[in-house]
């Protein structure tokens, strides 16, 4: 176990690189910071030496009684300002190093986030992920911060104390030393059981945080169907399953406290009595005896601070094990086109792509027992106009998040005018491909930058743009046009208006292949007829892939794609698959009689 927690440590170098400045500075301090505290009790046994006419320092013996004791404050005032000084000093910097620490790694941590595939997001609640990237490396922060400077700043006052009490009373410091023995056992011993509790704590609270998510953004259907007494009763029981694993912590956290108090009482009282009986028999002076008697309260404080740092380098170290976890977790989705990224230019400035998808014996499942695309081919010309239709469960969604590379295919290859999709840049893939999703999904921020993105076009542009897909009626109702603040995903706008946003958001990113998930589901009809001049002008010369539900918007494609249980089974015009009497026909029989509202059913 102390093995791999150095390798975890040792992990963390890389991101302390730049502070290395800063933390030279703070291990330099801990040598001054720990002997300036070390003296203190000597200066104190030193004064009862000189009161009581004993022996005492050298440069002392040459002062008289008011001189020494005024020399003796003085240095000690001397002492205690060093100490809080370079202490005071050197916390600054310890709290500046650990923000710089947790910034540097919370940034990582987001970007592999992002970078991995849907397919790890699919089996990661939110919540968990969210508790890694905020409460974890909080706890880091502590761990650095308060244990790790922490820990070597008590290492080091135990040793100057220990060698100082050798050096003035080598019996009684000798003795001091071995009560060291037992407290350091039994620390290690808990080492390994409180790290154990410690990491049942942060899955528990994972869970705590991924259920309160889930009922954050299902809040409307908990309220519609009065699920608020259900869905309460089992975060009641996830928070108490929360609290039995910190109750597991604070057995051994409270253990290891009240053994180290039991131990230093224990030691003090065996100093009084060695030490009075040294005393006694003139062996040893009472300002000897007061020294070391401060001597083992200071010996014990650095173990007090350990047992208080316990939890926190614990915590730490088992907040360094889940963000381990967390980016070592392999990116599916290689962007191994970089190497080539000079070979695609953008995608408002390029003349040689035409828009050529073909699908080649692809096949892909989210398990590995329920396949969803199986050796499925297909090719659609450059700039033709592609429906795709079938029941739900078929693989239309899964098929344009292949094409996106947002998922790989366990088996075949995808290619857009001939270059196969993992050779391409995905920023340039993605800039090539415009989707507009049925879901939309808008930013906190206002109107313009969720028009923008990542595109770079002049407000005159985005203005013109706007008005030649209809939005200006759209423009009007809002309070401020496009400065208009929006909240979380867009919720102070219909599902209309955010469809809206959404198509033109891809209009302004100009793209070759047009991909569509039934664009205007949510748009009331006259929203919808206002749009469809505009669509067809915004599909026009390009390559369409759409997946339809509504019987006029199959018709007008130049051709169909019928898929079920992952195979093309059926492909031609909408007259074609008519005459064939196959599934299409069935489906598209059932709307126009009235008994299915789309083709998916």
């Amino acid at each position: 176990m102390a093995i791999n927690d150095l390798k975890r440590i040792r992990r963390l170098g890389r991101y302390l690189r730049k502070d290395r400045r800063r933390i030279l500075i703070i291990m330099l301090i801990l040598l001054p910071v720990s002997i300036a505290g070390a003296v203190q009790p000597l200066l104190v046994g030193q004064a009862i030496s000189v009161l009581r006419g004993e022996s005492s320092l050298s440069w002392l013996g040459e002062l008289s009684t008011s001189e020494a004791v005024r020399s003796i404050i003085f240095a000690l005032l001397i002492s205690v300002l060093v100490r809080l000084g370079l202490q005071g000093y050197q916390t600054y910097n310890i709290q500046a190093v650990g923000q710089r620490l947790t910034a540097r790694i919370r940034d990582d941590l987001f970007s592999h986030s992002m970078a991995l595939s849907l397919r790890y997001h699919d089996k990661m609640p939110v919540g968990k992920l969210l508790t890694r990237l905020t409460s974890d490396v909080d706890a880091l922060a502590e761990v650095f911060g308060s244990g790790a400077v922490g820990v070597l700043a008590d290492l080091v006052s135990l040793l100057v104390i220990a060698i100082t009490m050798v050096l003035i009373e080598w019996r009684l410091g000798t003795l001091l030393l071995i009560t060291q023995v037992p407290v350091t056992v039994f620390v290690l011993w808990l080492q390994r059981r409180y790290r154990k509790a410690n990491y049942k704590v942060r899955e528990e609270l994972s869970q705590l945080n991924a259920d309160f998510q889930e009922n954050l953004q299902g809040i409307e259907v908990v309220q519609m169907f009065s699920r608020e007494g259900v869905n309460g009763k089992q975060f009641q029981r996830t928070g108490l399953a929360y609290r039995n694993a910190v109750n597991g912590t604070i057995f051994f956290d409270s253990s290891i406290s009240a053994f180290i108090e039991w131990v230093s009482l224990a030691a003090v009282a065996v100093v009084l009595a060695l030490g009075g009986l040294m005393v006694t028999a003139g062996s040893m002076g009472l300002g000897t005896l007061t020294t070391f008697i401060l001597y083992s309260q200071r010996l014990f404080d650095p173990l007090r601070q350990l047992a208080e740092r316990f939890t926190q380098i614990q915590g730490g170290l088992t907040a360094v094990e889940r963000i381990g976890e967390l980016l070592d977790e392999p990116l599916e989705i290689l962007d191994s086109g970089k190497r080539n990224q000079d070979k695609f230019p953008s995608p408002v400035s390029s003349s040689d792509l035409s828009g050529e998808v073909i699908f080649e014996n692809v096949s892909f499942s989210y398990r590995a027992d329920e396949p969803i695309l199986e050796d499925l081919s297909f090719r659609i010309a450059p700039g033709e106009h592609v429906a795709l239709v079938g029941p739900t469960g078929s693989g239309k969604t899964t098929l344009i998040r292949l094409l996106c590379r947002l998922y790989e295919p366990q088996k075949g290859r995808i290619f857009l005018d001939g270059r196969d999709i993992r050779d391409i840049p995905l920023f340039t893939l993605r800039k090539y491909l415009g989707v507009v999703l049925q879901d939309t999904f808008l930013f906190s921020g206002n109107v313009e930058q969720n028009l923008r993105l990542d595109s770079y076009i002049t407000d005159s542009r985005l203005k013109d743009i706007c008005s030649d897909l209809g939005l200006d009626p759209l423009m009007k109702r809002l309070p401020d046009g496009l400065d208009t603040e929006l909240r979380e995903r867009g919720g102070n706008l219909s599902s209309g208006e955010r469809q809206l946003l959404a198509v033109a958001r891809v209009a302004i990113r100009n793209p070759t292949v047009l991909v569509m998930d039934e664009a205007t589901a949510f748009m009331d009809p006259s929203t919808e007829a206002t749009l469809q001049n505009d669509l067809d002008r915004l599909l026009e010369r390009r390559t369409a892939l759409v997946i339809a539900h509504r019987l006029a918007t199959v018709e007008a494609a130049d051709r169909i794609l019928v898929l079920r249980k992952g195979k093309l089974i059926e492909e031609g015009t909408h007259q074609q698959l008519c005459n064939q009497g196959g599934l299409y026909a069935q489906l598209a029989a059932l709307q126009k009689s009235g008994l299915a509202k789309d083709l998916t059913k």
